[in-house]
Formats: C-alpha cells, structure tokens, sequence
C-alpha cells in the first residue's frame, strides 16, 4: 500500500541505516584499513519488485528508462516506437493494462519507501495509446509451418496467438461468442475499457498474419477435441470462466432475480441490457462487483409496466434485449455493495472503491448474506445480511445483528467458474483444468492451458501464463526438453542482448586459439566485472541508498468520476492519460533498482579515482561505468552511495 498522502510532506522513510547505524564511519579508516578486505566493486543486476510483482513478468524498469530518455532507441526509432516494442515482449495490451490492471507492480514498488509509487499503469497506458495512434505494428518472421489450436479468444488466447506468432508458429482462435477480447470485451465496463482501443490492440495481433480466427463456434460441441488433436500440432485451453458462482444461502437457487455477476455484466458488456431494477444489492467486494455496482448506477431504471423489461430476463436469457428507447425514461437506481471485509481490506482497487463511493453507491462492509427473502410470486424481495467475524477462518454470522435490505434485484460477484460442458474429459472435478508447473495438462500430450480456467485470477496473471504456456508449447513442437524455469520467472533485461543491439557485443573467444588465459580482462572476449542474479533475486529497499531520492509527487491522471447526481447515463471514459511530457517525468521517478541509472555517484565520490565513465563509444545500458581495479582499495564508498543497489563489493570473494 502507498504511503498515506498526509505523511508524503512529514514523514519521509528514506533512512538506509537502523537507530544507531546513522553515523559514516572514518573516510580514514576505509582508505588505509578497508583494503585488507580485498573486495572490489562487481556491478551486479537484480530483478526490481515491480517486474517480481507483475503476474506478465515485464520489464518495467527497462521501458520506464526509455520513457525517461535515459535508455536511447537504436538508430532513427522514436522513443515512443521503442517503449512500445519493450513493453510488448511480455504483454501485447499495454492500452487495456495501463486502464484496468489493479497493478501489484505499483504495490511491490521500491519508491513506496520514499514517498509515493511510480504511476507504472499511467505510463503504459500512454506507451500503449501512443502505439496506437502512430499505428505501430508487430514485427514478424516467416512461420514454421507449425499450427496451434487456440480455444478462447481472451487475454490468455490472444497473449498466446501473439507470443506463438513470435517464434514462427501459426494458430487458430476458437472463440465461442461473437468478437474477441474475452472478459476484456465482456466483462469490463466500456468507460473502462475502450472499445476502439481494445479493438485496434486484437486487430494488431491478427495483423501479424498466420492467426485464424473462429467465432461463434464452441469447442466441445461444434468442434470436437479429437479433431483438434487430428488437425493441429498443439492445443492451448484459454477458455476462461464464464460462471458465476450463486450465494451459499437458502433462498438463492432457482430464484429468477437472483444473477450472477459475470452474467450481469456480460449483458450489459453486449448491449443487450439497457436499465437494471430500482433497487440493486451486489454481494462481493472484487473488482467485478465494483464494475456491477457503478453499471448499475450508470444505467438506473424505469417504471416497470411490463414484465419483459425486467432486468434479470435480459441477463438469464441471453436472447432478449431491452429496446434502447427504455433508456429516455431511465430515473437513478439505489445500489447497495456487501463486502465480508473492512473497505481498506476490500480486493477491489482502492481508487475503484473510493469512486463508486462518489458515484453513490453504498458500501456496507464486515456484513455477510444469511438467506434471501422471497415474495409470493417467487421472486426476490431482499436479501438478509448480518455483521460477521471469522471463526476458524470462515465468516460467520453474529447474532441478533440481522437486517433485511429491500432489492428488486440480488447480483452475486463472490467468484467464477469454468463451463467444461463437452469437455468432460478435461475437467478436474471443480470445473477447472489442472495444469503443471510448464503449463502442460497432466497426462495428456499435446495440451496446454492458460488463464482463468487454471485458476480464475488477473487478467494480466492470464497473459503471464500465456507467455510461458507458449515457451513450453515451442518446446514441445521442437521437441526439446522443457528447460528449468528460473526462479524470478519474469522478461528480463538482457545486456548480451543490448551489447549485440547497439554493435558492442563481445569478440569471439576460442579458448584454445587462445591459448595462454593469462591477462584476458584487458580483452573484449566478455563483460568483465558484471554478474546477472535478475533470474534468481529481487532486489528490495534496503540495498538501495535511498537518500539519493528527494520528495518527488506522483503525477496521477486525472479521472472524469461523476457525482452521485450525474453518474446516470455517464458513460465516458472515466481516466485521462498522461501526455508525453508527463509519461516522461513521472518514469523519471523510477529508482531503477538493481540497474545502473547513470547518476555518477560512485565516479564523483571515488577517493581513488578507480571508478570511471567507459568510453561513450562503448557505453551502453548496464555498461555506463566500470572499475580499474589496479587503482581499487576496496574502500566499499562506491556502493554505499550507489542509489539502486547496482553495485556490490563481492569481486574477490
């Protein structure tokens, strides 16, 4: 969690040392006594906790340098093409992410230490709408002549079909609705998602050629798995979970204005579902509840003259539509949220909370449902809910605190499930796919699986899996043996890579043409002095020199909430981006942990002028100083002013 804004100004938390360790020791003393340590500076890469944090694995800190200019593009790139093509190796919806990602990246973040977290998702989103404007694509090879089955054209299948197309393999897209996008297209409100963006970023995808799609066609049923497993190299289960799940409480089966959140929703995501009833009780306190909440607020309700425009026919059919008319007569509907937990501990974002709060919505929280009432004619009344506190781990009911709260309609978001119908065969007993640590489906060759349908989560944990389904899914068509997946499993900086990008990659080096080993750092054969742990440590803040870092305020986007008064009818999107001058400065705040930033603390306080520039020739990221170790007396001052905990004495242990 960020540090309270009233604090941001009081209470900076930057100190490095402990109650007691605040004083430097003797610039003496490290001169003439700390060389009998005989270490010297290693410039060591760890993983930050943003990209440990993120379930896609990016390389936030690598395009937040290219955002900042720190990091320059090769050759006559713009900055904006660059950030793009970094942050799309992990995840190809970086318009969409920077929207709707609850951002773990911004919790895990180093600078919470200091003040405040990156605006990570602020950033993206303006990398993302950037792309979007210049009509930047993907870049492709030519295609193996491998063909993968996709089912499911959501975040997971369509991350997949991208990163598949990447290494050369050709797919098709099973999709059982109408468009793709998943619960992007169908479970997200629209002034959160926009449809444009969201379109040009899948459209960008099946431009890279090779990709197949078919709609409306449901595997299972027009399609079976043993064509599949005939017709393709590989099978990739991305179906999701389109089942919500109903309140454990009597009165909720069967009852017709009782629905599930992700059917709600989807309703409304398709046009279909024009008002919502007067009264609306939501039970969750997860995003998708925070979604269900505010559409019904958007959304209000009309006189009910006519049974047919009830708002749960729309939502249990999946064939009746509300006629768009309906909505000029629409007046406001009074929605009620229930959550097991506190607000502060509700699941849903807390920006998310706090705005369906403006909007008018009431939050009762560490309340539980007990049954829902039900009237003559079979329909819901209210629901009944009672404080509640956890017993063995379990909610459960105190006494005597029973209220009822009236409701036209009850709307469930406590969670979803997969509907495995024709796919018995996959079906782990919970509706769900059981998948192994490759994302393989035991015991069954050929299948792999990603998203919801393993275990229902983030959007972006679904493109994460994609990404390392589609390595294990290349091994497996080039039959190799599924390599150890490391254990920071996420995009990392590679400086092979970089070096071989910007023309410095190190001469060939043949040890027996060689000969004699002796006196080889002073060769170009390797990267002297440099150890990569990123696939192994996550950096945290206390190896950074925090104190490097001034109170600097985030710059948030500005959101169009509307008020309780305005909210019906308002559909607009409510975030508005940053503008490149923004996007910049705000990746200026990055405190690039366990990356050299370039800041030149350790030349400046080098009493012995061993650390120094390398030649701008040669200087790349992660090559922008080095050590002469024939002037180093392992003094250690280098790493104590080091900002991103870059620099470790270790060479010599």
């Amino acid at each position: 969690m960020a540090t309270p804004s009233d604090e941001m100004n009081t209470k900076l938390t930057w100190r490095r040392f402990e109650d007691g360790e605040n004083k430097w020791d003797s610039f003496t003393d490290k001169i003439f006594n700390e060389d009998t340590s005989h270490k010297c500076p290693t410039y060591v890469h760890k993983t930050p906790p943003c990209q440990g944090s993120c379930p896609s694995g990016e390389d936030i800190r690598g395009w937040l340098a290219v955002v900042r200019g720190q990091e320059k593009p090769v050759g006559d790139m713009a900055m904006g093409e660059y950030a793009f093509r970094r942050s799309t190796e992990a995840n190809p919806f970086p318009s969409m992410m920077g929207r709707v990602c609850p951002a773990p990246c911004q919790d895990g973040c180093n600078r919470n230490e200091v003040e405040d977290f990156v605006g990570i998702n602020a950033v993206e989103q303006w990398i993302g709408d950037n792309a979007l404007s210049n009509g930047y694509k993907f870049e492709v090879g030519p295609t193996s002549g491998k063909k993968v089955a996709i089912i499911g054209g959501g975040p997971a299948g369509m991350a997949a079909a991208y990163q598949l197309r990447r290494k050369g393999h050709a797919s098709t897209v099973f999709e059982s609705q109408a468009e793709l996008g998943g619960m992007m297209r169908y479970g997200i409100p629209n002034y959160r998602i926009p449809r444009d963006k969201l379109a040009g970023e899948i459209q960008r995808i099946l431009d890279m050629g090779d990709i197949d799609v078919r709609t409306n066609t449901r595997v299972g049923k027009d399609v079976t798995v043993e064509e599949l497993e005939k017709d393709f190299d590989a099978i990739l289960w991305a179906v999701g979970c389109w089942t919500g799940r109903g309140l454990p409480v009597a009165g909720w089966e069967n009852t017709p204005n009782c629905v599930s959140g992700v059917a709600f929703l989807k309703a409304f995501n398709e046009g279909r579902m024009k008002v919502t009833a007067s009264k609306v009780v939501c039970v969750g306190g997860g995003d998708t509840s925070i979604d269900v909440v505010s559409v019904a607020r958007r959304l209000g309700h009309i006189e009910q003259t006519n049974p047919t425009d009830r708002p749960e026919l729309v939502v249990n059919d999946g064939f009746v539509a509300h006629d768009t008319a309906v909505t000029a007569a629409a007046q406001g509907a009074e929605v009620t949220l229930t959550s097991l937990f506190p607000k502060s501990n509700m699941t849903a974002a807390e920006h998310e909370v706090h705005d369906a709060l403006h909007e008018g919505v009431t939050i009762l929280d560490e309340v539980m449902p007990v049954e829902v009432i039900l009237g003559d004619d079979g329909r819901a009344t209210g629901l009944k809910i009672a404080q509640c506190q956890m017993v063995d781990g379990r909610p459960t009911p105190v006494e005597g605190t029973e209220q009822v709260l009236e409701a036209d309609l009850i709307v469930s978001a406590i969670g979803q499930g997969g509907d495995l119908g024709g796919l018995e065969v996959l079906d782990n007993g919970r509706g769900l796919i059981n998948a192994d640590s490759f994302y393989q489906v035991p015991d069954r060759e050929k299948h792999f699986v990603a998203g919801d349908i393993i275990r229902p989560h983030l959007l972006t944990t679904a493109i994460g899996q994609a990404s390392v389904a589609s390595d294990s899914i290349d091994e497996y068509l080039q039959h190799k043996e599924h390599k150890k997946r490391p254990k920071v499993d996420v995009h990392h900086f590679d400086l092979d890579k970089k070096l071989e990008e910007a023309g410095l990659a190190p001469d060939h080096f043949d040890a027996i043409e060689r000969g004699d080993m002796r006196g080889t750092s002073s060769g170009n054969w390797a990267v002297h002095n440099y150890e990569d742990r990123s696939f192994a440590e996550v950096i945290p803040h206390d190896e950074l020199f925090l104190g490097h870092f001034a109170y600097t305020p985030r710059i948030a986007r500005k959101e169009e909430v509307p008020s309780a008064d305005d909210v019906l009818g308002h559909f607009h999107e409510r975030l508005i981006g940053l503008d490149e001058t923004q996007a910049a400065e705000e990746a200026k705040r990055c405190m690039s942990c366990g990356m050299c930033f370039e800041c030149d603390n350790c030349v400046i306080f080098c009493p012995q002028d061993a650390v120094y520039r390398v030649n701008k020739k040669e200087a790349t990221t992660g090559r922008y100083v080095a050590t002469d170790y024939a002037r180093c007396i392992g003094c250690h001052i280098c790493s104590d002013v080091c900002p991103t905990g870059y620099i470790k004495m270790g060479l010599g242990e």
